[in-house]
């Protein structure tokens, strides 16, 4: 399934070279992600409608782009020029997205976004909290605090520049314990060193504002205020990427599973790709297309891609982290800000928080639960027991009876140990160009802070193909 922009060309281009060529015509609609929680808000004004696209056969693409091809510059490879486009990204998520945009602005070049589902952000972007993230939890040097840091102030400017939907909610971590508490004094002096404002609430001041958020201060507890953390509508973020993306002439394939990809000697005269469309009852049609560079970034299905090229030595194995989200329909107990417990070295996530949307509803989530498969999504209430307990924590008048399981999502892990912190078993973003294959830009474990940190990886792509 193609864009629109596509789409009006390879008209033009059938009315005066394949007349006698047969169009399918299907009208779908592109489900809305599942979490944004701001109908009433205004979407961003120039974007096209995702409301309906028409399904042409792939057969049709690559005799399109031979005929209308512009020529590419200054990329750092030696690639010919004599593939089908410049740039290839895999996954539609808010990453891809992030990435398809920033390449589709280079001049004289082509850019295609590949996505198997029938519409953007439906796996780990549209199944997460939506929180932009400070960047107070990784490693100094690390790729997720520079990204993250760096993202977030990127995230709210375009948000005022293009009236996407957001709120600077700011954040609060709670201790329960010295021990606890010690671990805030040590996130806060990092936070300090990385110049992210954070401050002790005194106890006063954190009874005042939010009566509801217990910290066990006569056990010594504590509250550490993060005031530069917030909360996105992802979907309309994404659907000013894609927006954006087309109105630069890039062009979509969704419904399109990659088959195989060849590096024509490692990747110097490009990439070669083999697609599969999932639709038919046939199974779909297949084709293939050519691309002078290839960007990875797949999200649940990256590992899938990268071991199509790599060697058998260098393959990666997926971790799936579920996480399970948890509505509440309970007027009381409210907060005015997110709410999160204090960090637990080695743990995969940040703990059972409770976050808000943009109309001030709670919810919490994520667990942690390892599971063998990407399409494990049913919010099932096994572990609502457990997601009680650890919100009653720091809010002990819940209602039980007003939470229920809402929704899932899945983390990409590259280690069952993977850390969300600085701790043993921490582990990185992966963004890097990989040996031994020209133009090709692998990103791999891009789960949390990904969506704070989308612009600045997309910039860090560029970066890495232009430099």
């Amino acid at each position: 399934m193609l864009s629109r922009n596509l789409q009006s060309r390879l008209f033009s281009y059938l009315a005066t070279f394949a007349p006698h060529l047969q169009i399918r015509h299907q009208h779908q609609t592109i489900p809305p992600s599942p979490i944004s929680q701001s109908p009433y808000l205004p979407t961003p004004p120039a974007l096209p409608n995702p409301n309906a696209s028409s399904a042409i056969p792939t057969m049709l693409l690559r005799p399109l782009l031979a005929h209308s091809r512009p020529r590419a510059r200054a990329l750092s490879t030696t690639a010919v020029r004599r593939a089908d486009f410049t740039h290839t990204v895999i996954g539609g998520g808010v990453v891809g997205l992030a990435i398809a945009r920033q390449l589709a602005g280079r001049e004289g070049t082509s850019t295609l976004l590949v996505e198997r589902h029938e519409g953007i952000g439906t796996e780990t972007s549209s199944r997460n909290s939506e929180v932009i993230h400070a960047g107070l939890y990784y490693p100094r040097d690390s790729l997720k605090t520079r990204l993250c840091v760096a993202g977030k102030d990127k995230l709210y400017a375009l948000c005022d520049k293009q009236r996407i939907p957001y709120r600077r909610t700011g954040k609060w971590i709670v201790s329960q314990s010295p021990q606890q508490t010690e671990h805030l004094e040590n996130l806060h002096a990092h936070a300090e060193s990385l110049d992210i404002p954070t401050r002790f609430v005194p106890h006063e001041e954190a009874r005042r504002r939010e009566p509801a958020i217990h910290f066990a201060a006569e056990a010594g507890g504590a509250v550490l205020e993060s005031p530069t953390t917030g909360i996105i509508d992802s979907h309309a973020l994404m659907l000013y990427l894609q927006g954006a993306f087309e109105d630069a002439g890039g062009d979509t394939a969704f419904l399109t599973n990659i088959a195989g990809i060849e590096a024509v000697d490692g990747g110097k005269e490009g990439y070669r790709i083999d697609t599969r469309t999932v639709s038919g009852d046939d199974g779909g049609e297949t084709e293939s297309f050519t691309t002078e560079t290839l960007v990875n970034a797949a999200g649940l299905g990256a590992c899938k891609i990268a071991n199509m090229l790599l060697p058998a030595e260098r393959r990666v194995t997926p971790y799936y982290a579920k996480g399970t989200y948890y509505s509440y329909s309970a007027s009381t107990p409210k907060t005015n800000v997110l709410v999160y417990p204090a960090p637990e070295p080695g743990q995969a996530g940040l703990g059972t928080h409770l976050t808000l949307d943009l109309a001030g509803r709670i919810r919490f989530g994520p667990d942690v639960e390892w599971v063998d498969s990407a399409d494990n999504l049913a919010a099932t209430d096994d572990r609502l027991p457990a997601a009680l307990e650890a919100v009653k924590q720091y809010l002990p008048e819940i209602d039980p009876d007003a939470l229920a399981p809402d929704y899932a999502g899945i983390r990409p892990k590259l280690g069952k140990s993977a850390a969300a912190g600085g701790t043993k078993g921490f582990e990185d973003f992966v963004i890097q160009r990989e040996q031994g294959f020209e133009g090709w830009i692998n990103l791999l474990g891009i789960e949390s802070p990904g969506l704070t940190s989308a612009l600045t990886i997309a910039e860090m792509v560029d970066d890495l193909l232009y430099r």
